[in-house]
Order: C-alpha cells, then sequence, then structure tokens
C-alpha cells in the first residue's frame, strides 16, 4: 500500500519535531515540512498534503488562512490542526472551515494516534519501524522556549477568553535575550503615543526568577470596562486591571511551569508608572532589569478597541535553569 503524504506545518521546529516523535511508528507515511502557510500551501498544491498536521499561530499565512484556501480551491487534504491556542471558539473556526478534527498542543503521542485512528487515516506499515526523519534534530534554546511560551500564552488566552466572553486573536511570541536599551527598542511599537499603565508582579522558583509586566494602553480601559461591565473610573480601573493582571500573568506562568516541571511564587502584582509613558517605565527601571531573556506577546480582542501587552522579563541567570529544564525537549 502506498504511502501517505503527509505535511506538518508549523512556524516551530520544536513543535515539528514534538510532532514527529508523537507519530505512529508503524504509519506509513511520506513526510514534508513547513515552516509557514505559504509554504504548506505550496506543498498541498503539489500534492504533498494528502493528509495535514496545521498550526494556527504562524507568521506571512497563519492556519485559518491556509484553511480557508484549501475549501476555495478544492485541495485534496484532510486537516488535524495542532495548535497552543485552545480557545472554544477557535476550535469552532477551525472545524466549521474544514479541518477533520483539532489536538491541543503539545501532541501526546497516545491522543495523536486516537484522533488519527478516529478520522481513518492511520495506514500501517508492515515495519520494520525506524523513527522519522528529524525525530532527532537538536533544537536551540529559543525554539525551544518560544514553542514552551507559545503554548502557555494559548492557556491564557482560553482563560481570558471564558472571562470575557471575546475572542482573543494571539501573535507569534518573541523570544529574545535583551539589553535595557534594546526592550527599550522592542517595546516602541507599543507606545505609538499613547499613555500606558503597567501591573508588575515578581516570580520566583529554583533557579528561575523574574517579573512579569502587563502593559494596558490607557486608550482602552474604558472599552474594557464596558466588556467586564465596570463602572469607568480610576478607582475601578485599578481594580480591572488587577484582576486581569491577575488571570494573564498566572495563566502563562502556570503554562510555563507545568510544562517544565516546576512551581512559581508570585509576589502580589503592583501598578507601576500608572498612566506613564514607556519610555519612563523603562527609565525607572532600568538598574533592575539590566540584561534579561525577554518574552513579549501583544494580546488583542477580536472587535473590540483593546490591546495589552505581556512581558516575561526572566534574570540573566534564568537562562542555565531554563536550558536545563528544557534540554530533554532540544536533544
Amino acid at each position: 500500500m502506498a504511502a501517505v503524504s503527509l505535511l506538518i506545518c508549523d512556524d516551530s521546529t520544536m513543535a515539528r519535531k514534538q510532532l514527529l516523535r508523537a507519530l505512529p511508528q508503524e504509519w506509513s507515511v511520506s513526510i514534508t515540512q513547513a515552516s509557514n502557510g505559504r509554504q504548506g500551501l505550496a506543498a498541498i498544491r503539489q500534492g504533498l498534503g494528502q493528509v495535514v498536521l496545521l498550526d494556527l499561530t504562524m507568521p506571512e499565512v497563519d492556519g485559518y488562512h491556509v484553511l480557508a484556501a484549501i475549501r476555495a480551491e478544492g485541495l485534496q487534504a484532510q486537516v488535524i490542526v495542532v495548535s497552543g491556542d485552545v480557545q472554544d471558539e477557535a476550535v469552532r473556526r477551525v472545524l466549521s472551515l474544514g479541518a477533520v478534527a483539532f489536538v491541543k498542543k503539545p501532541a501526546e503521542p497516545a491522543e495523536l494516534r486516537r484522533v488519527l485512528a478516529g478520522c481513518g487515516l492511520l495506514v500501517p506499515s508492515p515495519g520494520p519501524f525506524s523513527p522519522f526523519p528529524g525525530a532527532d534534530q537538536k533544537i536551540g534554546f529559543h525554539d525551544a522556549f518560544r514553542e514552551t511560551v507559545n503554548v502557555a500564552m494559548g492557556r491564557a488566552a482560553a482563560l481570558l477568553a471564558k472571562v470575557l466572553g471575546v475572542f482573543v486573536q494571539l501573535p507569534v511570541p518573541n523570544v529574545n535575550v535583551l539589553e535595557v536599551g534594546e526592550l527599550h527598542m522592542a517595546l516602541a511599537d507599543a507606545q505609538v503615543g499613547d499613555q500606558l499603565t503597567a501591573i508588575c508582579q515578581g516570580y520566583i522558583s529554583a533557579g528561575i526568577a523574574g517579573e512579569a509586566l502587563l502593559i494596558f494602553h490607557d486608550s482602552s480601559l474604558a472599552d474594557m470596562a464596558r466588556l467586564m461591565n465596570r463602572e469607568y473610573s480610576e478607582h475601578s480601573n485599578m481594580e480591572m486591571l488587577l484582576d486581569l493582571s491577575s488571570i494573564l500573568i498566572g495563566a502563562c506562568l502556570s503554562g510555563i511551569a507545568e510544562q517544565i516541571d516546576v512551581v512559581f511564587s508570585q509576589s502580589h502584582p503592583q501598578i507601576l508608572g500608572e498612566h506613564a509613558r514607556i519610555d519612563e517605565l523603562i527609565r525607572g527601571n532600568q538598574l533592575r532589569w539590566k540584561k534579561t531573556l525577554a518574552v513579549e506577546i501583544s494580546y488583542s480582542l477580536e472587535n473590540h478597541d483593546i490591546h495589552f501587552d505581556l512581558l516575561l522579563l526572566f534574570t540573566e541567570r534564568s537562562v542555565q535553569r531554563l536550558t536545563s529544564k528544557l534540554d530533554y525537549l532540544m536533544t
């Protein structure tokens, strides 16, 4: 029996490696990999994607657009979405666009096998079996940690979506080691001449420490208050932002901790630089930040003029511990 042409489409090398390791070893497949939706569509058009394992959050062309293009062009591909965006609405949308199933990241081998078998896609090979090409590829720290953050980000968004009754639009997270000056530059786009309010919350585990900074544009506060059925006032706004910070920061840190098997202790959130501009926020904290492993996630709420940026700033010393915790994923 001819091998099934399988396309794995994900911008993360780490995610693609995890999928290769999770595939049933007896599955008779020929594998193609794509690092974004544009490459993925080109492969499908060439007949290299009878079955597609598709990520949603990707640069250039995301998974939603890939699904829409497959339907519009009448391409022959059975798509299983494998994503860290686990919002109920995300699952509903991909199924309505023609995906045959949804699997949350990181895909567990047993769950992936169950889904493939349930969709009638698991065609066994007579053997002997050997690891799929690329399953043993060595992964760099940044890619492994960015994928870990991506999964945590999706879980945090799902919780926020349930609390607010909205669809949270997710970006590709940025992960970089930055000097404080570089951090200022990285946040320049977040300012856009706007006034900002930031919530700061420290966190610590064995060998890992840092600060989470959740930055709100003041122009979004009135819309946020209406969405949460709150009275728009100085006092209630601060309570509202503290509540949202607890949800987002706590869920994101919890998602990271679960994947790398640590437990974070968190300090009480504090309002930092209320109604300050971003340069004032950074200048006031540059002695503490210096060099940092910076994770930047820009959230926005669909159909609302509401945007906020979550920064996770890990101390330079945390990198060694994080590397050791991720080592089993990278090798």
